[in-house]
């Protein structure tokens, strides 16, 4: 039987991932789990070096060291001495092999993936030998537990935690320039597609208008000014669903507005099957990026 089920190692400062173990259990609980470490990565910087939260079966322990925190998922069976153990092992090993600057340096989640075959064999080593593999004796951290007592945290002291330190997440995420967006799905490919032709569309019939604008006196240059308008915002609308924005939903209303408007104004230059053809798109496109939703960086993480 395994005691200890998953261990994660991730960096304190943004609780960005840096390896992980695999795992291939469909336990509820250690589902569970899973979801509130990450929970508790968001705000390490709060908590202690080293805690513990304690589920029904399984627990949460934690070691934070120069930076890195060392996370693991454990049976509640498995004694907490010995479960920082495994976690001092693990710091111990991922200091020996990885350079400091490069987890400062790191900006994607799981940039160490070749340390994963670490944690898997130091988790091997626990689960089968049950006892320290590397620098660590059980003793030096049953003593150590001694004079520093394990702080236990709750789950309601974790959400609370996490939400002070992220208070303004949401207020920083509508301008933060690393959100990411949900992947584009065929609908929305196609209606890039469509928009794409109809700003095409607009910007050479407003091109070719100016030819005769200015044999015309200028009679026709409000005509102009639409056709370009409207390329203007077919462009606006393809970048508004390809990019996270701030008020997204304004601006893709505004910009609807505009084109509908500059459509209307140019009835006669085109018919009425174009006009709709047009507008459709733009409709099209609007709801797909106001229904866009911002990528879960974290679950994007496996976490």
């Amino acid at each position: 039987m395994s005691l200890i089920l998953f261990a994660l190692v991730v960096r304190v400062r943004d609780g960005l991932p840096l390896s992980a173990s695999t795992d291939f259990q469909h336990n509820p609980e250690l589902q569970e789990r899973k979801q509130q470490l990450r929970t508790i990565s968001k705000a390490l910087s709060l908590f202690p070096d080293r805690g513990a939260v304690k589920g029904h079966d399984l627990n949460i322990y934690f070691l934070s060291s120069e930076g890195v925190s060392y996370m693991s998922v454990c049976d509640a069976s498995l004694p907490a001495a010995m479960a920082f153990c495994f976690l001092e092992d693990l710091r111990w090993e991922f200091t020996a092999h990885m350079d400091n600057a490069k987890v400062a340096l790191a900006a994607r989640p799981y940039p160490f993936l070749e340390f994963d075959n670490s944690i898997a064999w130091l988790q091997q080593q626990y689960n089968q030998r049950g006892g320290p593999a590397l620098e660590v004796t059980l003793t030096e951290v049953q003593e150590d537990l001694k004079t520093r007592p394990l702080q236990i945290l709750t789950l309601e002291e974790v959400e609370l935690t996490n939400g002070s330190a992220n208070g303004h997440a949401e207020q920083l995420s509508e301008s933060g320039p690393n959100q990411r967006l949900a992947p584009v799905t065929a609908p929305g490919i196609l209606s890039l597609v469509l928009n794409i032709m109809c700003s095409s569309l607009n910007l050479i019939r407003g091109v070719h208008l100016i030819e005769y604008t200015f044999q015309d006196d200028y009679e026709g240059i409000w005509n102009v000014v639409a056709f370009l308008l409207a390329f203007l915002c077919c462009v606006g609308q393809c970048h508004l669903y390809l990019f996270h924005s701030s008020l997204k939903r304004v601006k893709s209303l505004v910009l609807l507005s505009v084109v509908v408007v500059c459509n209307c104004f140019l009835f006669g230059l085109r018919n009425v099957w174009q006009l709709l053809f047009h507008l459709a798109v733009a409709v099209l496109v609007t709801l797909l990026t106001v229904n866009r939703k911002l990528h879960d960086r974290t679950n994007d993480c496996g976490v």
